[in-house]
């Protein structure tokens, strides 16, 4: 089982950038396909950004494309996402999940281990 921990978050300007970190223990982070989701207040959770065992394959929801970057670190058990032109729609809790399917997956059922989430806020 991996245990996974988020940070980064905070308050920013539209148009500001954060990074988000999601550092993985327990287990080798190379074994899991990882996830980026978000999930506002009174919303569900959404799908922000994938990347697979050895970063050869990305995806993100189109919102989020040209302004975010999902990658990885397998050597330090950490995941980022590289947050920038940041707007008011891209508030909410962070969280960072893992999975163990062969294909990587947008849907939040498909992921087996979630992080606690951090908090993104950005005003206009």
């Amino acid at each position: 089982q991996v245990q996974l921990v988020e940070s980064g978050g905070g308050s920013v300007q539209a148009g500001g950038s954060l990074r988000l970190s999601c550092v993985a223990s327990g287990r080798t982070l190379s074994n899991y396909i990882m996830g980026w989701f978000r999930q506002a207040p009174g919303k569900e959770r959404e799908f922000v950004a994938v990347v697979s065992r050895s970063s050869v394959t990305t995806s993100y929801t189109d919102s989020v494309k040209g302004r975010f970057t999902i990658s990885r670190d397998n050597a330090k058990n950490t995941v980022y996402l590289q947050m920038n032109s940041l707007k008011p729609e891209d508030t909410g809790v962070y969280y960072c999940a893992a999975e163990t399917n062969y294909y990587a997956s947008r849907r939040a059922s498909e992921y087996d281990y979630w992080g606690q989430g951090t908090q993104v806020t950005v005003s206009s």
